[in-house]
């Protein structure tokens, strides 16, 4: 039996197991059984909490997507974290350290009771996405469909492409994402952000993301497509962006800085499955 909890970050949604009370021992079999929203419980990853593995951290932080792969990073899902173990009384912190296998991340707890995320520092570098092309550039291309796409690149501890478009909800995220996704230039697979420029200050933003198709939200995705708007120079400092299940608030002061992010992170419902 397996105690756990189903959280929500924006409509992204999560099964929160605490692994330090309780030996946990999944299979990706299991996982894609538990994801199952007709006859498990349903949700876009599953997040463990375990014993962190560097001296300074309070905990790790593992996610796994509803295929059954493990991921390295997932913004959404470290709010949720974070609130987790503060609900839990895991912890009494106001700041919480976390090893992840992308490094580690630092979670906070805003005035207003969001959740703020530094998320670390972006890389550019094809080598570090990882993406098989030789040099960086802001647009690279790729035809898929028929149809020749232009798209920028980085890393959040996850591989992110970012393509502009005119009309984000007219733009044919299932097939162009999941074309993208598993695509030959992206060795370890992508996340595909379409993101849509309102003003410097406010983007809309749809995300297909690696093993779990379209989310309601992605924060990974949305400090992706900040960096790349902010290098393409259509955006500022600090920005809203607009997902399908809310609002997030997108900070970075340019290369070689932390890239922060706040929003909400909600909890739905204990419950307990024998698997």
């Amino acid at each position: 039996m397996i105690h756990f909890s189903k959280m929500q970050g924006l409509g992204n949604d999560f099964v929160v197991i605490d692994a330090i009370n309780q030996v946990i021992a999944l299979s990706p079999e299991q996982i894609r059984f538990m994801a199952d929203r007709h006859f498990g419980i349903g949700f876009d990853q599953l997040l463990l909490v375990e014993k962190p593995v560097s001296a300074n951290a309070d905990f790790k932080y593992r996610i796994f997507n509803a295929d059954g792969s493990e991921v390295a990073q997932c913004g959404n899902g470290a709010r949720c974290f974070a609130r987790f173990v503060r609900d839990k009384e895991l912890t009494d912190l106001d700041e919480i350290r976390v090893d992840t296998n992308a490094g580690q991340l630092i979670l906070s707890f805003t005035e207003d009771d969001l959740v703020k995320v530094n998320m670390g520092v972006p890389r550019h570098q094809p080598s570090e996405i990882p993406l098989l092309f030789e040099q960086e550039t802001l647009n690279y291309k790729v035809t898929v469909d028929g149809n020749e796409l232009v798209f920028s690149a980085v890393s959040m501890g996850n591989p992110h492409a970012v393509i502009l478009v005119d009309d984000v909800e007219n733009t044919p995220v299932a097939d162009w994402g999941r074309a993208l996704e598993s695509h030959e230039l992206f060795p370890e697979r992508a996340n595909i952000g379409f993101m849509q420029v309102i003003d410097r200050q406010h983007i809309r933003l749809r995300v297909y993301e690696r093993g779990a198709a379209e989310t309601l939200a992605c924060g990974s995705g949305a400090c992706a497509a900040v960096v790349i708007g902010i290098l393409k120079n259509c955006l500022d400092q600090d920005v809203n962006v607009e997902l399908p299940g809310g609002q997030l608030a997108i900070s970075w002061a340019g290369r070689g800085e932390s890239v922060l992010m706040s929003g909400s992170a909600t909890f739905v419902f204990d419950g307990i499955i024998d698997i």
